[in-house]
């Protein structure tokens, strides 16, 4: 639920090789649990409270964070301009998710299965903007091309300006999201109260 962000580098410049063309990535994904504890679904929910991640003044049930690398290729042009010729991401993106310490009773244990697996799909949605975030970024960027710039500066500048915009709106959507999915009869509310209605 809470979104944060882990060591972006939204703007990092590592040296690399030529390459001919964009080559297909993927993102790495993580499951990070941490340990909670109880045998009812409200032993389970406090416990979450208790030692779920920190997210302003209170605790998340879960949350989605990621770091973000690049290897980017800028080319001084014989005119004077400098331009991306290639950029290649590295996202690893890490699902911190709650996980029983101990094995639960056979009805508990399948509210629990029906909880979390709603809380995964939730977090899920957070990974997919972060990597549409990413794609984003790797439009804009490849290719761009800045007149004046026989030293690469200028263009570092305008892709940051730029970065920071695009990363404020993925913010801003992952924020908007929980607040749908966490209100009264949104799916995350629902499975809280299935779980603490349920035993």
């Amino acid at each position: 639920m809470a979104y944060r962000i882990a060591a972006c580098l939204l703007a990092a410049c590592l040296a690399s090789a030529p390459v001919a063309a964009q080559a297909e990535w993927k993102p790495v994904e993580k499951i990070e649990p941490y340990s909670i504890t109880g045998k009812t679904g409200p032993e389970l929910y406090a416990s979450i409270g208790e030692h779920g991640p920190k997210a302003g003044i209170g605790r998340a049930i879960a949350f989605t964070n990621f770091k973000l690398t690049w290897s980017r290729d800028y080319r001084p042009q014989t005119d004077g301009a400098c331009t991306l010729v290639s950029a290649r991401p590295k996202l690893i993106i890490s699902y911190h998710l709650p996980k029983p310490s101990e094995k639960l009773p056979a009805p508990i244990a399948a509210n629990w299965q029906t909880f979390i697996d709603g809380v995964r799909r939730h977090e899920r949605v957070h990974g997919e903007m972060i990597v549409a975030m990413v794609r984003e970024i790797e439009a804009f960027t490849v290719g761009l091309s800045v007149p004046g710039d026989p030293n690469c500066k200028k263009i570092r500048a305008r892709m940051t300006e730029r970065l920071a915009q695009i990363s404020q709106t993925q913010r801003q959507k992952s924020r908007d999201f929980d607040r749908v999915e966490l209100s009264e009869g949104g799916a995350v509310h629902q499975l809280i109260l299935n779980l603490v209605n349920g035993g």
